[in-house]
């Protein structure tokens, strides 16, 4: 069950409407790394998880805030847009080339589709899609891919929060980047407390026995140079425990050039020819 408070955790105020920063912020809305993703991330994780109450309890706590986040930003587009409506962008274009040039990257799907609302799409105006979220059932891969997003989110925020001058929308994302910073602590701390009770790989369960283990350790040289020979990968134990790292110069070559037969008249392939 859930339950909507009218008050925002942070306010969303700008100084004045401006069209484009509200296009810059709709990727933090419905981006692939935006608030709508992490807060569905989540809550699919929370529903799903068979682990420890502790992680769902976390899972449903952050995926809460991160709705309440996009509620925040939802808020900040409208009133970027708001008191700015078409006709007077539109004559204020003809006048001020500099207004025009603002005004020209606005998202037309503010006006045309929401009104001067928000929209559930990322800055271009591509939908949000539920294919950008992950919910594997397995916490550790799951909370892997939190950090992940956690830190591209971040990312986008702080390069947004250098790309505009508006005191109030650089206030917002300011609350933004704290949490980011904090949920950023937060993953990569599960990740190590799970890494401490079953180790580093995904799937732990899985028997080593079924895997080819002389191969499970072998860095690959693919391309031109052996630079990566430098890595703590190339060399030294393995952080699993299990292994020793190699570099190869040379990729180990098992199987024999394929020759494949020819498919039944009925798909009409091209026919192999004497």
């Amino acid at each position: 069950m859930f339950r909507h408070q009218k008050e925002l955790q942070f306010e969303a105020k700008p100084d004045r409407p401006n069209p484009l920063i509200a296009k810059y912020l709709q990727e933090l809305i419905g981006g692939q790394y935006g608030e709508m993703s992490v807060a569905m991330q989540y809550l699919f994780q929370g529903w799903s998880c068979r682990g420890e109450e502790k992680y769902k309890d976390m899972l449903m706590d952050i995926a809460t805030e991160e709705i309440g986040h996009v509620e925040m930003l939802a808020t900040m587009v409208a009133r970027l847009l708001e008191g700015a409506p078409v006709e007077d962008q539109e004559e204020a274009m003809k006048k001020d080339p500099t207004i025009g040039a603002i005004i020209s990257g606005m998202n037309p799907q503010h006006a045309i589709v929401a009104g001067l609302g928000p929209r559930p799409a990322d800055s271009v105006g591509n939908p949000w899609s539920g294919a950008y979220i992950i919910a594997s059932g397995n916490l550790l891969a799951d909370f892997r891919a939190n950090l992940n997003a956690e830190s591209q989110g971040r990312l986008q925020v702080a390069r947004i929060y250098e790309m505009i001058d508006d005191r109030g929308v650089k206030d917002m994302l300011s609350v933004l980047l704290a949490r980011d910073s904090y949920h950023q602590n937060q993953w990569a701390c599960a990740v190590k407390e799970l890494e401490e009770k079953e180790g580093i790989l995904v799937p732990s369960t899985f028997p080593r026995e079924n895997e080819r283990k002389d191969i499970a350790y072998d860095f690959y040289n693919f391309s031109e140079g052996d630079q990566s020979s430098e890595g703590s990968w190339a060399s030294g134990k393995a952080l699993d425990g299990e292994g020793e790292y190699q570099w190869l110069k040379e990729p180990k070559i098992e199987g024999a050039a394929p020759k494949l037969k020819p498919v039944t008249p009925k798909m009409y392939g091209t026919p192999p020819f004497k």
